[in-house]
């Protein structure tokens, strides 16, 4: 069976993957597939930093704004949906191309990965949410990280559903969700990929970026935003979106504004170190890096190598 050709661009928040999988997808006629696990959910628009209208460009995004915040969402459900969505896409003479920055939902589609639905052990589940509603997220973070840092380096400290999902994995069975990954090839994978990554070479260039970007949330009414969702009744793991956490003390009077907001920012470049060690695992990602090359030089060469690695893609 010939293998569904896909462009993935990858990278840490800020790097500027919307502008560039927007251009791309504007090139090969392409639709957008978002590989966010908080861009899922419907509101929080700010504090996830989904793309405007005018960043879309008139390109039809996918996986967005398509969850209720009450549900709890999983990596399964979203390959399953996904899959639905590169069909329906490619029914219609288009092709595709993945953006975000959730590496396991991105993993776990394209290499044809499958949980196995472990019986976990109620017992676990309650201690371990019971030492949560004691501790931090950050505590419950650190503890996969001792026994899993694999599933650690692909999770922010904020997403405890997924944190504990994992945490249940292993104390349940023995076995890291890492090593679920790693074992449960079922079939090929249906896909042939070329991946196009965004860095920094210097550090600092991309925390610079990450900065701006807070500012420019809040400027745009992040602070609205979060006292809504802090008021609300949403799920769980809604709640845990960066910048809605983070920023809910000083919605609640708790703590000062600028006190939070150096947490947020913090934290935020605590996510992206993360998303590149998650990433770089990968050898086949070829690597652009924007304190170096601007938008139209990597633009080019991205399409140079999509056209020389995925010779489907040529028009």
């Amino acid at each position: 069976m010939e293998k569904i050709p896909i462009i993935a661009v990858v990278g840490p928040t800020a790097s500027g993957k919307t502008a560039l999988a927007v251009a791309l997808a504007q090139h090969y006629d392409a639709e957008v597939l978002s590989f966010d696990s908080m861009q899922l959910y419907r509101g929080m628009d700010i504090a996830t930093a989904k793309p405007t209208t005018e960043e879309m460009q008139g390109i039809p995004h996918h996986m967005i704004d398509c969850v209720d915040p009450e549900e709890i969402y999983s990596v399964a459900k979203y390959k399953d949906a996904a899959n639905q969505i590169i069909d329906d896409i490619i029914s219609r003479g288009k092709r595709v191309v993945m953006v975000g920055g959730t590496g396991l939902y991105l993993d776990t589609l394209i290499e044809n990965i499958s949980f196995q639905e472990s019986e976990v052990d109620m017992t676990v589940r309650d201690e371990l949410a019971a030492e949560l509603a004691t501790t931090s997220p950050e505590h419950m973070w650190q503890k996969l990280q001792e026994v899993d840092p694999a599933s650690a380096a692909s999770l922010h400290p904020n997403n405890t559903g997924r944190v504990l999902r994992a945490l249940e994995i292993y104390y349940s069975t023995g076995k890291t969700m890492s090593y679920q990954v790693e074992n449960s090839h079922s079939a090929p994978s249906r896909f042939a990929p070329v991946y196009i990554g965004l860095n920094a070479r210097d550090r600092g260039y991309l925390y610079d970026r990450i900065d701006r970007r807070v500012d420019e949330m809040l400027e745009r009414g992040l602070l609205d935003e979060v006292s809504a969702y802090v008021a609300s009744d949403v799920g769980a793991t809604a709640k845990q979106a960066i910048g809605l956490k983070e920023l809910a003390p000083y919605v609640m009077g708790e703590e000062s504004l600028d006190a939070c907001v150096a947490r947020l920012k913090q934290g935020t470049r605590n996510y992206a170190k993360r998303q590149l060690t998650w990433f770089r695992r990968n050898e086949a990602i070829h690597w652009f890096y924007i304190d170096e090359m601007d938008f139209d030089t990597i633009l080019s060469s991205a399409i140079s190598i999509i056209d020389k690695e995925g010779g489907s893609y040529e028009r």
